[in-house]
């Protein structure tokens, strides 16, 4: 790094802190984060970086995002907002309850029509672990229970699984391979019916909320594209994104592992880690929600208003992820039009959201809450 980098770094870092000292701890640690990053950078990257920091302090995290079709509740304490009531002329609202990558961890789920789970419900991909999560899903209460796999689900990837079983269990532990049949009675037994559980997997499912109600569908895909050196249970290369996507119809509902390029998903390591055919497909697709996880470090969420053009911006979409990713609070009102509602639903914390006040934050906990959306009918 150059003196000329380095000399502009500790001025934007003494800045930042001065103008931070009102800041809750967390977030000043976030800058402090950003600041890291910044020093590693070259100096052809120094006003990106910078670009950044400043993002982050103009856009603070929402807490809940609103618009008069949807209402997004990313942090709640105790409890979330009741629904919205009806509308003057009957318009119901739909509550939707989102989950992504428990890592067979269990916690408080907040109640609402529709449970949607984006997969990784495993921490190894073991039977136990998938037993673990399964028996804290089928307790839950809501009526309806939508749920993918994801990377970490070894044994639901049978293909993947049967030929690197034996590489799923970490070193100075022997590998157990796990029979299919005692893992899918899991997902699609009697006791996952009775508890009106739905596993999808690459396939459409439609179904009503409330009786009369609107006909809601939606497509569960555990895809995810491989990114790093290793290649992971359901996932996919660059070379093969297009025709894996393609088959993705339009659904209200998109509910997907690994979401799309530069839409909350940054890893820590500054990686955009998500699918750019996936991406170029969503102006086609236009889901009305879209759930994925994957990125833990990503969670968040982001209300994109579709232009004349149909255009997905982004740029724009780079700003307000910033924003999310920054550990201040506020809320954001977006305005009526046609919408698609992205989020990262992950609750395992990871990056930013690892701490609280100086403490660590447990799976579910400050930050990483299942996230509640009510969509109007």
């Amino acid at each position: 790094m150059t003196s000329t980098s380095m000399s502009k770094s500790k001025m934007i870092h003494l800045t930042l802190l001065k103008a931070s000292s009102h800041l809750p701890t967390a977030f000043i640690f976030r800058i402090q984060e950003i600041h890291h990053t910044l020093e590693l950078t070259t100096q052809p990257g120094l006003k990106r970086v910078r670009s950044i920091i400043m993002t982050s302090i103009a856009l603070p995290r929402r807490t809940r995002i609103t618009s008069p079709t949807s209402v997004v509740q990313l942090e709640y304490s105790p409890d979330p907002l009741p629904k919205p009531a009806s509308t003057p002329n009957g318009e119901t609202w739909t509550r939707f309850v989102l989950l992504s990558d428990t890592h067979s961890r269990t916690f408080p789920v907040p109640d609402g029509d529709v449970l949607l789970h984006s997969g990784d419900l495993c921490r190894r991909g073991t039977l136990r672990d998938l037993r673990r999560t399964m028996e804290w899903l089928y307790a839950l209460p809501h009526p309806l229970k939508i749920i993918i796999a994801g990377n970490r689900d070894y044994a639901l990837d049978r293909e993947w699984y049967d030929a690197n079983w034996n590489q799923t269990i970490p070193a100075g532990k022997e590998p157990v391979w796990e029979p299919p049949e005692p893992v899918f009675e899991l997902l699609t037994g009697p006791r996952a019916k009775a508890a009106n559980i739905v596993y999808l997997k690459d396939e459409e499912y439609k179904f009503r909320a409330q009786p009369g109600g609107r006909e809601w569908s939606v497509y569960g895909s555990p895809l995810s594209p491989n990114f790093g050196s290793r290649v992971r249970a359901f996932g996919y290369d660059a070379a093969d994104a297009e025709a894996v996507v393609s088959s993705f119809p339009q659904t209200d509902i998109l509910l997907t592992h690994g979401g799309p390029l530069k839409i909350l998903d940054l890893t820590k390591k500054g990686v955009r880690a998500g699918c750019h055919a996936l991406t170029a497909r969503l102006p086609t697709l236009q889901p009305r929600l879209h759930v994925f996880g994957h990125i833990h470090e990503a969670r968040g969420a982001y209300v994109h208003l579709w232009s004349r053009t149909h255009r997905l911006s982004l740029g724009a979409q780079n700003s307000v992820q910033m924003g999310l990713e920054a550990m201040d609070v506020g809320d954001e009102v977006v305005s009526e039009g046609e919408q698609t509602i992205f989020v990262n639903a992950a609750n395992t914390p990871a990056g930013q959201n690892e701490f609280r006040n100086g403490e660590p934050v447990d799976a579910g906990g400050p930050g990483v809450q299942p996230v509640v959306v009510d969509l109007r009918e």
